[in-house]
């Protein structure tokens, strides 16, 4: 006989069983005990509180900062049944009583509210007054004064623990390296609790790290291989995320900004269509990401450095969240590296921040440079070791070569030292290369020993050079000096030919940019040709009933839901019933027009 939580799985959601530690965290948590739980975006985070909720007396409050994002979530809760509502600043006063009396009277199952609703006096006299199941803190990474996403309520979310200690509380994130980890258990009081790690690697995602050469060009050749998906390309500057999105529209893509500095009505029409559209891609700076539920988007783009790998785990693990094939790829030169080490020392950050701050961004840098499987570097980062090669990256795929570079990083230090230490990358490769530039007459750098000693190497092989260089630490940026460069104590070394350098060696520049092209339909994993006439149609109808409800389509179902039905072609309910995806609720609601699509199409 099945079990309370599977049953509700089963009856709820239509799926035959949990995945990875979905199982003991529920039932860990259902039994009244405090969990710290640490999975992959797209891992099941939400059911690890939701079934939990369900299998308790009294409704489970979520805290959540993604106010933009709760409606969905709840619709999404609704589709199957459960009681569930939300909130937020943007309810009006009747709306938010409506609310607060349905919490009084036991008719919540879930309730969805933003950390600083909760910790007001008001709210937490309704807790007082309600039978809570459990206490589900989201995104509990937001508590770290370190990480990319603090928000300082996080801090007094202590309260729930000191008033109802006898109330289980569940914190959840998909990002934290092991000293995040360490504070988020601290700050939050849940040092006594157990800890879920699940493993980050996200398998279904592809990484590619390519040289700047031409961003616009070579995030369109990119793009032109994911024509038709759903994808978000992060840009660092809200200017930037302009003339991002402006370009590609001019080239035929149906692309959308977001960023801080529009309208909050204009982000929200922009987040709303990037849900419930197909193929929108969205330019965006960070402001844009943090717990979008958006199963299908199939790539995540990077025209800029971001600032850490832990950022840069978060964002691209907004692709492929349906576990189908999705793409991460990143494009970065030495003006990305000298602009981030600029921002951190000319900011108005303490000492120690700016520590932490470089050593994040130099791990960062190590990723990108790195010859090793990317995601064995990436997964390192967070205390966990990768046995193999993954095979699904550029590293394992196209291999690149490594160079003895010593002689020319010696010539590249040299050219630094003896032009004075002030000069940046252009400059100094046109002494090497022997061009006689405007400015190399007027500081008369013709008569340097090292002009024209690196004829040898190519403009683009001399920005590979100087760019690692950077990246290792053997040249640092001075933000004092318009980013010009000079040499570390490092360097000293090489030069006196103490220490032999190894290099990545550049490859052309097209032979990384493409995306995947093997033909694979928008939804990532290939349907079979016989499926594909009625997996479109049953899109369609699905397109339909998200229209006339006003929800994003994954909300009534997953594509892999489709799929399933596409390949196992139910034409009873009852087979239906079997199918992944589909609980009672939508059984009860879909069912009969789902078996009049499958017999339509034979």
């Amino acid at each position: 006989m099945p079990s309370p939580a599977h049953a509700l799985l089963s009856r709820v959601f239509g799926y035959d069983q949990f995945r990875g530690p979905q199982q003991d965290i529920v039932e860990h948590v259902a039994a009244g005990h405090d969990a710290l739980v640490l999975m992959p975006t797209g891992g099941g985070k939400s059911l690890c509180y939701q079934i939990p909720s369900l299998l308790r007396e009294g409704t489970g409050i979520v805290v959540s900062p993604l106010i933009a994002l709760m409606q969905d979530q709840v619709e999404a809760l609704h589709q199957v049944g459960v009681r569930a509502e939300y909130l937020n600043s943007t309810l009006d006063a009747e709306r938010a009583q409506h609310v607060e009396r349905a919490l009084l009277a036991g008719e919540l199952d879930l309730l969805y509210v933003a950390p600083e609703r909760l910790l007001t006096p008001r709210f937490l006299s309704l807790i007082e007054r309600s039978r809570i199941a459990l206490f589900a803190i989201d995104e509990a990474h937001c508590v770290s004064q370190w990480g990319h996403d603090f928000r300082p309520e996080y801090r007094q979310l202590t309260v729930l623990h000191e008033r109802w200690p006898q109330t289980p509380r569940i914190a959840l994130t998909a990002t934290a390296d092991p000293p995040t980890q360490r504070e988020i258990a601290e700050r939050l009081d849940l040092a006594q609790a157990r800890h879920f790690v699940s493993s980050f690697d996200r398998p279904n995602i592809r990484y590619t790290v390519v040289q700047k050469d031409n961003a616009r060009r070579q995030l369109l050749d990119f793009l032109r291989g994911h024509r038709g998906s759903a994808g978000i390309v992060y840009c660092l500057s809200r200017r930037k995320v302009e003339e991002t999105a402006d370009f590609l529209v001019r080239e035929g893509l149906n692309a959308l900004p977001y960023h801080a500095g529009l309208p909050a009505n204009v982000r929200a029409e922009h987040q709303r269509r990037f849900l419930r559209e197909e193929g929108i891609v969205m330019c965006a700076t960070i402001a844009f990401g943090m717990g979008i539920d958006k199963p299908d988007v199939r790539f995540v783009a990077h025209t800029d450095l971001p600032k850490s790998l832990e950022g840069y785990y978060q964002e691209t693990g907004r692709a492929g969240r349906d576990g189908d094939a999705a793409e991460a790829w990143l494009c970065y030169g030495l003006g990305d590296v000298v602009l981030l080490k600029q921002m951190i020392e000319q900011g108005e950050a303490g000492e120690d921040r700016k520590r932490v701050e470089r050593r994040k961004l130099d791990q960062l840098l190590g990723y990108c440079e790195s010859l090793q499987c990317r995601r064995q570097v990436l997964l390192a980062n967070f205390g966990e070791t990768y046995p193999q090669p993954c095979g699904n990256c550029d590293n394992c795929l196209q291999p690149a070569d490594a160079w003895d570079a010593t002689v020319a990083v010696q010539k590249a230090l040299s050219c630094v030292y003896r032009s004075g230490q002030r000069f940046g990358v252009g400059h100094l490769i046109d002494i090497l290369r022997g061009n006689a530039s405007e400015k190399i007459k007027q500081f008369g750098h013709e008569r340097l020993s090292t002009y024209g000693i690196g004829k040898d190497l190519d403009i683009r092989a001399w920005r590979g050079v100087f760019r690692q260089l950077v990246a290792t630490g053997l040249l640092e940026v001075d933000s004092d000096a318009y980013g010009g460069l000079r040499l570390t104590d490092a360097s000293r070394q090489v030069l006196k030919g103490e220490r032999q350098i190894m290099m990545r060696r550049e490859l052309p520049s097209r032979s990384r940019d493409r995306g995947d092209r093997s033909g694979s339909p928008r939804t990532g994993l290939p349907v079979q040709p016989q499926d594909l006439g009625l997996f479109n149609a049953l899109r369609d109808l699905r397109a339909g009933l998200a229209k006339e409800q006003n929800v994003p389509a994954f909300v009534i179902f997953h594509d892999s839901t489709l799929r399933n039905i596409a390949e196992q072609r139910p034409t009873n309910l009852d087979a239906l019933a079997r199918v992944g995806g589909i609980g009672g609720s939508k059984l009860a609601r879909y069912g009969q027009q789902l078996i009049e699509v499958v017999r339509a199409q034979g």
